[in-house]
């Protein structure tokens, strides 16, 4: 047995604790983390503004991957601090975790840094960070490295006014030699966080060097929106067409005499998918909260009171789903003690948030409805047609052909086609009910049928002939094919022209897609050879400046379309979800019908003797890739690694 003692015990003093384990502070130590740090300090400056002491930030990148945030706030303080009588207030508040002016609400009504550990988990991760702050007609300056002091404060020279400015570089120790900061990262951070602090003037500044042509920043730019969300909303309004003439915005106090208040900028939008961000203190949600789920209940009750007051029926079948769908929602909370999910403050969970948005906004919801009855009863009707929408996709299970379907006992999922000859037919086949449901609005009901299989198909390459065989999502798929499988495959009996997997232009789509792909070349591999299977081609990316409009299926894609039919404009780039997530009529225009989509063949090689390499390598690869030997797999993606080119995102 091996001995246990107090000798095992590891103590890890001051911020031993956030390099030994980084990824409970920041998330982990990949690009997201990297640029975490940024938003920490960032943070702190915008919290002075948000408070009212700050007016100007800028935010500097030069080509040394340095970054510096510079405000024109009250400055850190710098005197002794109380309980560290030998170390300035700004060493305890960069050397030590849990220090900060935002425990009590005594410095600031509402920030977003409330752990007390921004500042100094930034310094850990850090090479090289310099504190300069004016204060008490002076510059003074201290500086530290990997959480380490290296020089005690010092008063540099006179000068005028106040502020604070902070300047690292992320350790290359703790993230690698190849992770930098992203200019278009932090460009956009800078312009979200300008909007969400009303007024405040933010200052950007980049090296030349650092810009390349795929993500293209300006090296200077000033963010200013006097009217915060409501100014942005605007500017992206400009590029779509909305439904109403009149953006539903404001402001009001979450509780009164606290300085708690939430501001919001609402639109719908007339033939376009919608978006919904929401920020707690200036920190972006993206996982939503407790504030969403005010805002979700306040539209759908005030939707469903308007409805009931001009006696329109059909308002009960709403939910906050159907409001929400073509809605482009802006919600920026500001709450003294906001709890959230984890470091990074991804999820807000304060529960007494809800009620406060609930109540904050509903009289104004209200006066935005019957303020202008006609534009009320517009968006009331939109909404009621989203319902009906979504409710006749979940009811309509299968269509056309019901005879065929009897005598051939065909998957009750299965929507098939109502013309009879295979030739000019094609069965497409999607994952999950919700992209099914999509997929039956745009389909050309003569020729085209769909098969929604549940989730990710089972592994045939590393799966027993027993499960295989007790598979339901593959045996519906055998069937509503008609051919068989293995050796009791049969051709002639096929009965569609084209088989077409449509999968999410995403990783998930991706796995699926290979999932498929590898069934049908273990089971039915002369489908294949006969050039019967294809991989349909849906969008990732829409692009929209005014009237023009188009889709690009991947990065390089959007970036050629950025580099000549955008070329000196700003268009709107929206990334689709999924299929479920697209209406219609642009599935069908992108990926279904065959005048204007792209369809992939998937071919290999025919097992005969002069393709007979080829194909040994084609099952090689199958076999690593997909079977039952990780180890193979695990090499392959190691040696293939570096190949692998990283998808920016939007």
């Amino acid at each position: 047995m091996n001995d246990y003692s107090a000798k095992d015990i590891e103590v890890l003093e001051g911020l031993e604790p956030v390099r030994h384990r980084p990824g409970m502070y920041i998330g982990g130590t990949d690009e997201n983390a990297y640029h975490h740090l940024a938003s920490e300090i960032i943070d702190n400056s915008i919290d002075e503004a948000v408070a009212g002491y700050a007016t100007e930030i800028h935010i500097t990148l030069d080509e040394n991957n340095r970054l510096t945030i510079t405000d024109n706030g009250r400055g850190i303080p710098i005197d002794s601090h109380p309980k560290f009588p030998d170390k300035s207030a700004l060493e305890v508040i960069f050397s030590t975790l849990h220090a900060g002016g935002k425990f009590s609400n005594k410095a600031y009504n509402t920030s977003g840094g409330l752990h007390g550990v921004g500042s100094s988990v930034v310094n850990a991760l850090s090479s090289d960070l310099i504190v300069d702050v004016i204060k008490d007609g002076f510059l003074h300056r201290q500086t530290f490295s990997r959480g380490q002091t290296t020089s005690k404060i010092a008063q540099i020279e006179p000068k005028k006014g106040s502020g604070t400015s902070v300047s690292f570089i992320p350790d290359t120790q703790i993230f690698g030699e190849e992770l930098r900061f992203k200019p278009i990262r932090l460009y956009r951070l800078a312009r979200a966080k300008s909007f969400l602090s009303k007024g405040v003037k933010i200052y950007w500044q980049c090296a030349s060097s650092l810009i390349t042509e795929e993500e293209k920043v300006p090296e200077k730019d000033l963010f200013h929106y006097p009217n915060g969300v409501s100014d942005y909303l605007t500017e992206i309004l400009a590029k779509k067409s909305p439904l109403l003439p009149k953006i539903f915005a404001g402001e009001a106090p979450l509780q009164k005499d606290t300085g708690e208040r939430i501001e919001w900028a609402i639109s719908w939008l007339d033939n376009d998918d919608g978006f919904l961000n929401s920020y707690c203190n200036t920190i972006p949600t993206r996982e939503g909260g407790t504030h969403e789920s005010g805002l979700k209940s306040l539209l759908l009750k005030g939707l469903k009171n308007f409805g009931n007051m001009i006696g329109n029926k059909k308002t009960g079948m709403l939910t906050s789903e159907d409001i929400l769908r073509d809605a482009c929602i802006l919600i920026s909370v500001f709450y003294k003690t906001p709890l959230f999910i984890g470091q990074t403050k991804d999820k807000l969970s304060s529960t007494e948030v809800t009620r406060l948005v609930e109540n904050a906004m509903r009289d104004y919801f209200d006066h935005y409805l019957t303020g202008n009855v006609k534009a009320g009863t517009l968006l009331l009707e939109r909404c009621i047609e989203n319902a009906e929408i979504r409710l006749k996709a979940r009811k309509v299970k299968e269509t056309g052909r019901k005879s065929a379907t009897k005598r051939l006992r065909l998957p009750g999922k299965l929507t098939d086609c109502s013309q009879k000859d295979r030739a000019g037919t094609e069965i497409f086949i999607v994952e999950g009910d919700s992209a099914g449901g999509t997929a039956k609005q745009a389909r050309e009901r003569k020729t085209q049928a769909i098969l929604p299989l549940r989730g990710k198909v089972m592994n045939v390459a590393n799966a027993s002939s027993e499960k295989f065989e007790n598979n339901k999502e593959l045996s519906d798929l055998t069937e509503a094919l008609g051919t068989g499988v293995g050796k009791h495959f049969d051709l002639e009996k096929l009965r569609y022209e084209k088989v077409v997997i449509m999968t999410d232009a995403d990783v998930d789509g991706a796995h699926i897609a290979s999932l498929l792909m590898t069934f049908f070349y273990r089971k039915m591999p002369q489908l294949i050879e006969h050039g019967h299977l294809y991989l349909a081609l849906p969008p990732l990316y829409k692009l929209a400046h005014k009237t023009q409009t188009e889709y690009a299926f991947d990065d390089t894609a959007k970036d050629e379309l950025m580099r000549t039919t955008f070329k000196g404009k700003k268009p709107d780039v929206s990334r689709f979800k999924g299929l479920g997530e697209m209406r219609a009529s642009q599935l069908k225009e992108t990926t279904m019908d065959p005048k204007t989509r792209q369809l992939l063949r998937v071919i290999i090689p025919k097992r005969t003797e002069e393709d007979l390499e080829d194909a040994e390598k084609t099952r090689e690869m199958v076999e690593n890739l997909m079977g039952k030997k990780a180890d193979a797999r695990y090499r392959f993606i190691t040696e293939n690694a570096k190949f692998v080119k990283e998808v920016s995102s939007v």
